[in-house]
């Protein structure tokens, strides 16, 4: 009898397979007497789409919404319908007797397998492989130690809630949008309140009006002191500015008060995945998405950081014995003496590094034990590791220890005040730079200070006006835009929403902030100009479209608080469901009802030949084509086709251009050619040998690829000898 394993990805299927030994490499899988080790290609299977409920939602209208199945369906996902045919006959193999789930640990994990295994039918035992690194002594421990899949029931649930809560709402909107304003206009139920965000911020800035302030520093022998009224420094009433200036030349300023007190600054806590996407924004101007991908190619391929998708910044009691073994294993390089110095000291953890109670799924990013060959890393992933280590490094070393020095001094009861630091024990801070923040208010201006003494008067030097201007609230960037979806009360300023967000978790989960930002940038709401994000008119358009309600970042965090709920048994998801429906036909009526208009940026000087109104350039799954901006008026007129023929120099799919007989085929690479002259010569080809011409090909390209190592091996040995 033997147990099958499904893992989530081919790459991570095939570690576990070779670790498990099993030895026996087929087809889509890898087994041995023990074992059948299988997997998927992410999803395998989805949500049915609405024509697969009704043929009548195979064509978009109005008068078809709102969309509300009684039970949702599940359909196979074409593109990988091989894999899942083979998944599944595995599955009901009379000697497979028992599945181990070992997709990615996390709700979207359970969910790809979960929904593999119903739409198979397969109710054998089950068990979960539940870990946080790669490494072949992880891999072994979790097998060691597997877990009832029935733990994870509830897990599941809150992911397929998730899911059909996003079809609901998803679907139905974006189809209202798109009947009611015939334009390609998409919705969802966590993108729309984020893309609110950043055109409410843009609004912000553009009705901001600037005011002219002045600040008033006094240069002193060998330090500077700055006016302040009222704890500001910023003056407004720039005649009292001015007459400052006049008054304190060649006055004296008579030391009232010197504080110095001893501080200890403690390290920023270990990474969770949305602090280290924001930490990459910053340093290295890296997208959520991108960080993530580094971090998934660390973790599978590498092997040498923890799982990515965490959203804790804790680790749980059970790493802290392995803590050490994590040390010894990136003592390399530039880590080398902080690693070994932590080694000798002996390693202390306290509760906020280790806490049991704030680990849900998964503890915080570290490095695993595996021994790290950092050649081998490419020079962003890199950039990402650096990071994980150094915050690692940071948490387990001695705190910064420093002196502060706090001056309040006078001059014709003007008050004025200067602060400055020396620094007694570096700890922590010697592994970054000196000027590295870690927190956006930390930081106030600091300056190396004499030794000062109380009732001591010193001739003021000189005055400093300086005259600037307020200015609005920064565009969001990645890094301040994953902050606002992560702490969205930090970040808006409506009362009403602020005071309910303050309990609220946040906006979208660790692993899906990084995607909606991409769709968003994909479907031309927003785009990125530096490192900063504007608002597209496509996207401001949407924001003045949609229902109220569903620009609102308050739904969207209280429904990612109840999804969690879930989760941990709190709330039932009939429960949840039942409101989303509620939801969804809400904002179908509602859009139904509006009297908003849309003006189509992709609009053509072309005229429709039926109606007259002018013609819209649209992207259809097929190719690109032109509609008539009427919605009564069905014209269309197609302008390119996306076809299933390769080129012949590069192999990727060809475009079709043109009208009958001006058809062309045509690719990126420069390829072009006559329609019907093409389909002729792919008549007289035998599909077959096309695709043995091909292997073929790719043989040479490798053994070409190979020579080519071979000689520079040759050449680099020679010059070694020399």
């Amino acid at each position: 009898m033997k147990t099958l394993v499904l893992a989530e990805k081919p790459s991570v299927g095939k570690e576990l397979g070779r670790v498990l030994g099993c030895t026996m490499a087929k087809d889509g899988y890898m087994e041995n007497k023990q074992y059948v080790v299988t997997w998927a290609f992410g999803h395998l299977v989805e949500l049915a789409d609405p024509s697969e409920y009704d043929k009548r939602y195979e064509t978009w209208d109005m008068q078809d919404l709102p969309m509300l199945p009684e039970k949702m369906k599940l359909k196979v996902i074409s593109q990988t319908a091989r894999q899942y045919r083979l998944v599944k006959t595995l599955l009901q193999r009379k000697d497979v007797t028992q599945i181990i789930i070992a997709t990615d640990a996390g709700r979207e994990g359970e969910l790809v397998a979960r929904w593999i295994l119903d739409k198979a039918n397969c109710h054998k035992p089950m068990q979960r492989l539940w870990i946080s690194s790669q490494t072949d002594k992880a891999i072994k421990e979790g097998f060691a130690h597997l877990r009832p899949a029935k733990e994870f029931e509830p897990l599941y649930k809150s992911a397929v809630c998730r899911a059909e809560a996003d079809w609901l709402v998803g679907l139905n909107v974006t189809r209202a949008l798109t009947c009611k304003y015939n334009a390609q206009l998409s919705a969802g139920r966590v993108q729309t309140p984020i893309l609110a965000m950043i055109v409410a911020r843009e609004e912000e800035i553009r009705h901001f009006q600037p005011k002219e302030f002045a600040t008033i520093k006094v240069e002193l022998d060998g330090f500077v002191m700055e006016y302040r009224k009222q704890g500001q420094a910023a003056l407004f009433d720039l005649a009292l500015a001015e007459q400052l200036q006049h008054s304190l030349a060649h006055g004296n300023i008579t030391i009232d008060k010197v504080e110095c007190s001893s501080k200890k600054e403690l390290s920023p806590q270990l990474y969770d995945l949305t602090e280290l996407q924001r930490d990459a924004n910053k340093r290295f101007g890296f997208s959520a998405k991108y960080t993530l991908n580094l971090m998934q190619s660390l973790y599978e391929t590498h092997k040498v950081l923890t799982y990515p998708r965490s959203d804790s910044r804790y680790l749980s009691a059970d790493i802290v014995p392995t803590l050490k073994e994590r040390l010894q294993a990136i003592a390399i390089d530039a880590y080398e003496p902080f690693a070994h110095t932590i080694l000798k000291k002996g390693i202390k953890v306290n509760k906020r590094i280790v806490d049991d109670s704030k680990v849900s799924d998964h503890h915080a990013i570290i490095p695993t034990e595996e021994y790290v060959e950092l050649q081998r890393l490419s020079h962003d992933e890199r950039c990402i590791y650096d990071l994980v280590i150094r915050r690692f490094l940071a948490v387990l070393s001695d705190v910064c220890l420093y002196e502060k020095t706090r001056i309040e001094g006078s001059c014709n009861k003007h008050h004025f005040f200067a602060s400055g630091k020396i620094m007694k024990q570096a700890g922590w801070r010697s592994l970054y730079q000196r000027n590295d923040v870690f927190d956006e208010e930390e930081e106030e201006e600091i300056q190396s200070l004499p030794i000062v003494k109380q009732g001591q008067n010193y001739a003021i030097r000189q005055v400093i006006k300086q005259k600037s201007f307020t200015k609005p609230p920064l565009r969001y960037t990645e890094a301040s835009l994953l902050s606002a979806m992560e702490h969205p009360a930090k970040f808006i300023h409506n009362a009403k929403w602020k005071q309910v967000l303050e309990d609220a978790n946040g906006i979208g989960t660790v692993a899906t902030r990084a995607d909606i930002i991409e769709k968003l940038f994909h479907v031309n709401y927003i785009e990125k100009r530096g490192n900063t994000i504007y608002p597209l008119s496509k996207g401001i358009q949407l924001i003045n479209l949609v229902p109220e309600q569903l620009r609102s970042p308050l739904l969207t965090a209280q429904w990612e608080d109840k999804l969690t709920k879930i989760s941990q048994q709190q709330l039932k998801p009939q429960q949840f469901m039942k409101e989303m429906r509620s939801y969804a036909s809400s904002l179908v009526e509602a859009v139904k009802q509006s009297e908003a208009s849309y003006r189509h940026d992709n609009m053509t000087q072309k005229k429709c030949p039926e109606c007259g109104n002018y013609l819209l350039e649209v992207n259809g799954k097929r190719g690109k084509r032109l509609v008539c901006s009427n919605p009564a008026c069905k014209y269309k007129q197609n302008l390119t086709l996306n076809s299933n023929a390769r080129c012949p120099n590069c192999h990727k799919k060809l475009t079709v251009v043109g009208e009958k007989e001006k058809r062309l085929y045509t690719c990126t690479c420069g390829f072009r050619e006559k329609f019907d002259r093409f389909n002729e010569q792919l008549k007289q080809k035998n599909n077959k040998a096309g695709k043995q011409e091909l292997k073929a090909y790719m043989r040479k390209q490798e053994q070409a690829v190979k020579q080519e190592k071979s000689a520079f091996q040759l050449a680099w040995e020679a010059a070694l000898k020399k």
